[in-house]
Order: C-alpha cells, then structure tokens, then sequence
C-alpha cells in the first residue's frame, strides 16, 4: 500500500546531473515526489547529484495504443537483450518523451520494485491494459518465459494497431471532404447567398424555383442557423453518451455498420481477422481455449462478433468443437470455419489461425485501397452537388435576365 501511494505522487519530472561511481558525468530525467527523494534514488544508484532541476509534468498529453504497443516491443528487446526488469523500465520510462507514459511506466516499476508481480502491476492499469494483456503476461511468468510472451504480445500489438491504422485510414478521408463540403456550403449560405439575393431584388422580376429555393434555405440559416447548430451537437452528443452506455444501442449501430455498403465488408474481415489474430497469440501462449475466448471476445471490435465468440466459449466448455461453434453462429466465412477444423484435427490451431488472421489482414488492406477508389469520384459528385449547384441557382436570374433582354 505504501509502494502504491508513493507511485500515485510521482508527478514531478526532473532534471539531473551528476558523477557516477567512477567520477564520470552523467545525466538523465525522472520522475519522483521531489527532490530530496530523487536524489536518495540516485545515490542508490551510485549517482552523486550536483544539479537537479524540476520541470512539472502534470497532463503530458494521454497514453494512447501505440504508445503501448512501443512499450511491449522495448520491454521484449530488452528483457530478451539480458536487461533486468526493473532496469528496463527505468530506461523506458525516463527515455519515454510523453510525461503521461513516463508516469505509467515509472509507476509499474515501483510496483514491481514493492514486490508485486508484473502482471499485478499491470492489472492496476487497465485503462492501458486489457485482460488479454494481462493473461498473456501470466502465463509467460507461470511458464518462466516472458521474453518469448513479451515479443508475442508486441506482435499482435503492432499488428492490431496497424490494422486500427488501415480502418481509420478508410473512414478519415471520405468523412473529412464531406465535413469541408458542409462548412463551405455553410459560408456560401450565409456570407454569399444574401448578396446575390439583394442584386436580385432590384430585378423585378419572379426568381426561378431553384433559386428561390436556395435563398429560402440561407434565410433559414442566417435566421436559425444558432439553433440548428446547437440541435445538431447536441444530438452527435447525445448519440455519443447514450452509445457508450446503451448495449443495445451499440449492437444495433455494430449490427448496421456490417450491412452498410462498401464499409460493411470491411468492418466484417476486421472483425474476423482480430479474431484470428488474438486466438492465434492466446492459444500460442499457453492459454486454455475456453480461458482465452474471453479475451478473443473483447479484442474483435464488433459487438455482434463479441457476443457470438462468447456464445462460442459456452459452447466449447460444453464439449463442442470449436468448428461447430463457429459454424452456429453464421458469422464466419465457410473457409476460416475449415482452416480452424484442420487446425482443431491437426494440434496446430494457433498456426492455422494465424494464416486466417494473415489473410484477412491482407483483403482489409486491399478493400480499403479499393474503396478509396471508389469514394473518390463519389466525394468529388457530392460537391459538385453542393457548391455547383448553389453556384447555378445564383445564375440563373442572370441568365433568365439576359434571355429577357
């Protein structure tokens, strides 16, 4: 307890300079609970601190999944490299350029430095830390081979990653053009529209119907536009807060998101390779079939494959294969169903699994190439739509003015 409450003040980085043992300078970062209690860890060390100057890192922006994903990769080359735990966190943690990260890996190393486990000193963080994190990292300290599961779980880390990566990658373009779209056609209505209205006034003539159309809609915006804003941010929030606490609400938008056309067919392969992939790795490690479904569950992204994996793990703690089970559930392709059979029959599920997660790695990147292809021109006739069309609609008084004339 007292370890913990220590780690949970540590959040002053430092600045120091000193000689070592053999009267060489050197210097570093760290972070501890003030001075005084830096400079006994570094006399620890065999560090004489001549300088130590403070920097203050509350905030330091936030700890995000490749962030993790670096830290597992760094903890396997140096633990596999010789380097004891709690050196390599150290190095880690004070090399780390991110004062969130450095806290987190800091943190871990006092905690282990108090006598926990690692897995222990992770399972504290699990913001940062899943479940399947948590397991692998138990059975390669039961196994007496964490090394061999800490380059693992970097695998799948940087796998998963690069795959999240692939997806926001195929969402992000299309969603940011649409957004610019309806931010320009906002100005035109507003800052453009009523100074062609005013020209037209002194036309004296009727405004053909798209026009009148168009400059019906800036009034509206000009007049309401505060509210219509404020409706629709409060229903994106609205949406958002109910989503994260509505189950149902999130089965139903997962459910449509694996219907919606051309994103659909994507969701869908994601979905089926980060299945593969964490079965692959848990089964890999050690871990009990029935024990790492749990995990495999969490980590597919998809409530509607989430729920089906755990309908899956009943099943095979009943005695059902896990090829039947999959099967019943009528979300899985006739070949990853076969692949995993053959991987059932033959003792090598975790090799078999991986060559599905390989696949289907593979076909999301190729469909999300192809589908930036796709919305391209598809984006490109929607703003033809928006703006050209308002641009026409302002001409053609003009037009029908001169035909007059």
């Amino acid at each position: 307890m007292a370890v913990s409450a220590t780690a949970a003040k540590k959040d002053t980085q430092f600045i120091w300079e000193g000689k070592d043992k053999r009267g060489n300078k050197v210097r570093g970062k760290a972070i501890a609970a003030n001075e005084a209690a830096l400079r006994a860890d570094l006399r620890r060390q065999g560090v004489a601190a001549t300088r130590v100057k403070s920097s203050s890192t509350r905030g330091g922006g936030k700890v995000s999944n490749e962030d993790i994903a670096v830290f597992s990769r760094q903890l396997a080359t140096m633990m596999a490299a010789g380097i004891p735990m709690v050196q390599s966190f150290e190095i880690i943690g004070n090399g780390h350029e991110k004062p969130a990260m450095q806290r987190l890996v800091l943190d871990i190393k006092a905690n282990v430095e108090g006598g926990s486990t690692l897995k222990e000193s992770l399972a504290k963080h699990p913001l940062y830390f899943d479940d399947l994190f948590v397991n692998l990292v138990e059975a390669g300290e039961q196994a007496g081979a964490l090394e061999t599961l800490l380059d693992k779980i970097a695998g799948y880390k940087e796998k998963t990653e690069a795959l999240k990566k692939k997806i926001k990658k195929a969402l992000f373009y299309p969603a940011a053009v649409l957004i610019v779209a309806v931010v320009v056609t906002i100005i035109l209505l507003i800052f453009v529209i009523p100074q062609f209205e005013s020209l037209f006034k002194g036309f004296g003539a009727e405004l053909p119907a798209f026009t009148q159309m168009v400059v019906n809609l800036s009034r509206l915006v000009q007049a309401q536009g505060w509210w219509m804003a404020m409706l629709t941010g409060g229903a994106f929030y609205a949406f958002f807060y109910f989503h994260k606490r509505s189950r149902t609400l999130q089965r139903n938008v997962d459910r449509m998101l694996l219907k919606f056309p051309i994103i659909g067919p994507i969701m869908v392969k994601a979905a089926i390779a980060r299945f593969a992939r964490t079965l692959s790795t848990m089964f890999a490690a050690g871990v009990p079939l029935v024990e790492a479904m749990q995990s495999v569950a969490g980590a597919t992204g998809n409530i509607v494959y989430q729920e089906a994996t755990l309908r899956m793990k009943d099943e095979v703690a009943t005695g059902q294969r896990l090829q039947r089970a999959m099967e019943n559930t009528g979300l899985f392709p006739n070949m990853v169903v076969q692949m995993i059979a053959v991987g059932e029959e033959s003792g090598s599920l975790d090799a078999m699994s991986a060559k599905v997660a390989e696949f289907y790695e593979a076909e999301v990147d190729a469909a999300v190439d192809g589908m930036s292809s796709l919305l391209e021109p598809l984006i490109m006739a929607i703003l033809g739509v928006l703006v050209g069309g308002m641009v026409i609609a302002m001409y053609l008084p003009i037009f029908k003015l001169g035909s007059v004339v």
